[in-house]
């Protein structure tokens, strides 16, 4: 027999206020493991309840609500340019790539490399160009930089290369002062950046419910600086959280509430997005399968628990388990990239250029994800239903047998109603054959070439970036 299911409906307001109230008494009766005394101290005296032995902190709910209030609802996230700000809690979806990674793709040799600091540049050069992905998250680790400089050549590089927004992780609170001073320089003084801050950063609490000194004071810098900052719990369903999907989600919950109070207690009004990286494995194979359905559906589920607090929600979508750009990776970035906007995620990373389970980059996927992206964007667009679109007047005036293709109407909407894709092929077979027989993946990679070449130079002033260099000894171009 076939299997039949009913049609989708989004989650209700019932099991959305379950997985809140699971998640709230996480919090209110196991807690928070907080590995730092001074951090617990402050929590004590900020009202939380916190037990020293065992280093848990226990969150009140009626203390949590009045923490959470104080988190802003509405924020920018400023490009340099002020042409990309990305308004965050007005009911918009932004889409952005994921970081991080090790690898990326030779599409010459079909293998993989290990990740440098000219792919740093490169791929923030790739974000520049391409409208779909709002704001830049830093791409890669860059192999051949040494540790200690590793978050300020990172920054220097994205900076350089595209006026987006620039999002970054932090491995240490060296790394998140090391991008305030210098994109205090190029911003002109710590005032003008803290009164536009065009950069922001990530860090993750440990799943199971616990968040180490390292993030603490990462999130206490940002916090106290300015910088807008996510504290993205990151658990795995099976393994670092329950099997089930609602108690994967419960958990998450409550880990990223903690991580928007903690904020609040060391900065009340700090900018913090609502975290949310959940994922599943194959329990068959224990393969971490970032790329799965299950890991889609609780992305968006998530969605609607950071919209309970009106808060901005930093989501994943677009993640696949091909390790090329292919049918699976179509096929798996697509749905999930749609069913976490459809929900209404504010940021949606890993959204372009991520591959194997978000272990890899292509530079031809960002290029296909941009696309993609635009079509979802016409999805949420929907259709406009008006006087005007109805079209009533020209449909009589064409009557029986007649073409609209010359019509006014046709003309006034022909660039509003559709998408037109780059990179599809809508040819028909002949003239596609006699081009060579293109297709996303080859248009992508002449694309990518493209831009690369008309973007080799970098973006900022050189009075900047003799100040930077001067201030900053181990920089390098990437």
């Amino acid at each position: 027999m076939g299997i039949t299911s009913q049609f989708y409906r989004p989650p209700t307001a019932e099991h959305i206020k379950a997985v809140d109230l699971t998640g709230r008494r996480i919090l209110g009766e196991s807690g928070i493991r907080i590995t730092d005394r001074s951090c617990l101290d402050e929590l004590r005296r900020a009202g939380a309840a916190v037990d020293y032995d065992s280093e848990r902190v226990r969150f009140p709910g009626d203390w949590l609500d009045d923490i959470l209030q104080t988190a802003p609802r509405r924020f920018v996230l400023y490009s340099r340019d002020g042409r990309n700000d990305v308004h965050l809690g007005e009911g918009k979806v932004h889409f952005t790539n994921g970081g991080r990674v090790f690898q990326i793709l030779n599409m010459a040799t079909g293998g993989s490399r290990r990740t440098m600091l000219r792919d740093v540049a490169r791929t923030a050069a790739l974000v520049d160009r391409l409208d779909n992905i709002r704001f830049y998250i830093i791409a890669c680790q860059a192999h051949d930089i040494d540790a200690e400089n590793y978050h300020l050549n990172d920054f220097y590089n994205s900076f350089n290369h595209t006026t987006k927004h620039v999002m970054g992780g932090c491995d240490h609170v060296h790394g998140a002062e090391q991008m305030w001073k210098l994109a205090s320089i190029v911003a002109g003084g710590e005032e003008k950046f803290r009164e536009r801050p065009f950069a922001s950063v990530i860090t993750n609490p440990i799943s199971p419910l616990t968040i180490e000194s390292t993030t603490l004071s990462i999130l206490r810098f940002c916090s106290t600086h300015g910088i807008p900052v996510t504290c993205a719990p990151a658990p795995i369903a099976g393994a670092t959280a329950p099997a089930t999907l609602a108690g994967t989600l419960a958990q998450m919950h409550a880990e990223a509430l903690a991580g928007v109070a903690l904020t609040q207690v060391f900065q009340p009004g700090a900018k913090v997005l609502y975290g949310a990286v959940p994922s599943a494995m194959d329990l068959r194979t224990m393969s971490f399968t970032m790329g799965s359905v299950e890991t889609a559906l609780m992305n968006a589920f998530a969605v609607h628990l950071a919209k309970l607090y009106d808060l901005p929600i930093y989501a994943s979508g677009g993640t696949t388990e091909s390790k090329r750009p292919d049918i699976q990776s179509g096929v798996e970035k697509m749905f999930s990239s749609l069913l976490v906007a459809m929900a209404g995620g504010d940021c949606i990373h890993l959204a372009a250029g991520m591959l194997d389970s978000c272990n890899s980059i292509s530079y031809e996927q960002y290029v296909i994800d941009n696309e993609v992206i635009g079509m979802i964007h016409r999805v949420l667009a929907g259709i406009e239903v008006n006087e005007e679109t109805l079209a009533f007047d020209v449909v009589n005036k064409v009557g029986p047998g007649g073409n609209y293709v010359i019509e006014d109407h046709t003309i006034e909407h022909m660039m509003d109603e559709y998408f037109y894709p780059v990179l599809a092929v809508r040819s028909n077979f002949d003239i596609w054959e006699g081009r060579g027989r293109p297709d996303m993946l080859t248009r992508a990679h002449d694309m990518v070439e493209r831009i690369l070449e008309e973007n080799s130079d970098g973006l900022l002033d050189r009075t900047v970036i003799a100040a930077i260099t001067e201030a900053f000894p181990g920089l390098r171009n990437g």
